[in-house]
């Protein structure tokens, strides 16, 4: 008897570390855009980890680390209202049109994020493919306003978005 009661106030107790473990689960943002142009122009103008002028949020990129295309490069991302977002790339092959990158340092209400950007081709046309895991900034339960997972996840999409549908109208 002893012995059930000991293995059920074990089980009592570790349920708030089961519950916060799932609270900070990994976040996923995924979006696509079909592109009236061949997947070698695309990435042409997307693929170039030196260049994020293609973003219309993004008002600079500098290179800070490495060469450009080199995996362990880093650059810094300016925003246009002066914020910056630290990245380091960690994969990149032109044959599959795929690079991944890491953030490491941002303005974003988001921590451990990795992204993968992938040119697919399709016929005359071409397909992006933008995605990425993440966790909120707060991992506090239920997450202070603004750096929740509604609000993380949003702001991820909202950049996926309007990158995609920039690139769309700029490659004709």
């Amino acid at each position: 008897m002893k012995c059930i009661l000991a293995v059920a106030v074990a089980a009592v107790l570790s349920c708030p570390l089961m519950v916060s473990a799932a609270l900070d689960e990994t976040l996923r943002v995924k979006e696509t855009v079909e592109i009236d142009a061949p997947a070698d122009v695309v990435w042409e103008k997307i693929g170039n980890f030196g260049d994020m002028s293609w973003h219309p949020a993004v008002a600079s990129t500098e290179i800070v680390e490495g060469k450009q295309d080199e995996v362990g490069a880093k650059r810094t991302l300016t925003l246009q209202d002066g914020g910056k977002i630290h990245e380091v790339l960690t994969a990149r092959d032109a044959e599959s049109k795929t690079l991944k990158y890491e953030i490491t340092e941002s303005v974003l209400p988001l921590r451990d994020y990795s992204a993968t950007l992938t040119v697919q081709a399709n016929g005359t046309k071409s397909k992006i493919v933008w995605k990425s895991m993440f966790k909120r900034q707060d991992p506090a339960h239920p997450g202070a306003a603004g750096k929740d997972d509604k609000a993380a996840t949003d702001v991820i999409t909202g950049i996926f978005q309007s990158g995609l549908a920039n690139v769309k109208k700029i490659i004709k």
